[in-house]
């Protein structure tokens, strides 16, 4: 893994509530992370793909470690400090690790009803959590 000077956020720049989510991080919540859009992203460079970055949010660290869905949201909130920094300590511990992520799943597959969505943020269903290869 490649040392990093910033942190990278990676997301789907074609979904609406993505990047209305994204937005809203970068007004409200301090980090020094990179937000990337993956279809403008090198993604191998990252260490990941487009297959998963269609999937989930992915939190490229300094340390070039790839976390995804709702650990990448933690890692975020850790990298951030403050306030937000014990949010996502305690997203990192059982039993809300699992409740983040079943919350970040049921977002994801719902995207496209959520504010700021629109039918282009489905997710087609071979990639929506569960349907099939691409989304393990």
């Amino acid at each position: 893994m490649a040392a990093r000077e910033h942190p990278v956020l990676v997301y789907d720049g074609d979904c609406g509530f993505c990047t209305a989510s994204v937005r809203f991080a970068e007004r409200r919540i301090p980090t020094a992370a990179e937000p990337v859009p993956y279809q403008l992203a090198d993604l191998a460079a990252l260490g990941t793909t487009a297959e998963r970055a269609a999937r989930e949010v992915l939190w490229v660290g300094r340390d070039g470690r790839v976390r995804g869905g709702a650990q990448a949201i933690a890692a975020l909130l850790i990298e951030a400090g403050g306030a937000w920094r014990p949010l996502g300590l305690l997203a990192r511990m059982p039993p809300f690790r699992w409740i983040a992520h079943g919350l970040y799943r049921l977002a994801a597959a719902n995207r496209q009803r959520l504010p700021g969505g629109t039918p282009a943020c489905a997710l087609p269903a071979g990639r929506r959590p569960g349907g099939g290869a691409a989304a393990r």
